[in-house]
């Protein structure tokens, strides 16, 4: 397993864009897909969007295609997760898991603490 620490959220108004960053730990880092996931109030927890190991987008929900992009440094360990055109409905916690291409929470062994992104109208 590796550690994982997100940061990069805030307060934002509708339209705006933000940059999330997900700081791996650990020499396996970079081989390992890395996803998104967010938890707005009250619902559950819902993929996003992820990132595989050799730096592909392997999957992005409906609700985010167009709008947010992923990105690797590998020299750092950080996958970025560029979120523009912000809708208040993107509040959420946010949380980035290493794991295997997939967009189940089964699949992805480590996980963030997770990052509050509010979006006001």
């Amino acid at each position: 397993q590796v550690q994982l620490v997100e940061s990069g959220g805030g307060l934002v108004q509708a339209g705006d864009s933000l940059r999330l960053s997900c700081k791996g730990s650990g020499s396996s880092f970079g081989y390992l897909a890395v996803a998104w996931f967010r938890q707005a109030p009250g619902k559950k927890r819902e993929f996003v969007t992820g990132i595989s190991r050799n730096n592909y987008t392997f999957f992005s929900a409906d609700s985010v295609k167009d709008r947010f992009t992923l990105s690797r440094d590998y020299d750092k360990d950080i996958v970025y997760l560029q979120m523009n055109s912000l809708k208040p409905e993107d509040t959420a916690v946010y949380y980035c898991a290493a794991g295997q291409v997939g967009i189940r929470e089964s699949e992805f062994h480590s996980w963030g603490q997770g990052t509050q992104v509010t979006v006001s109208s």
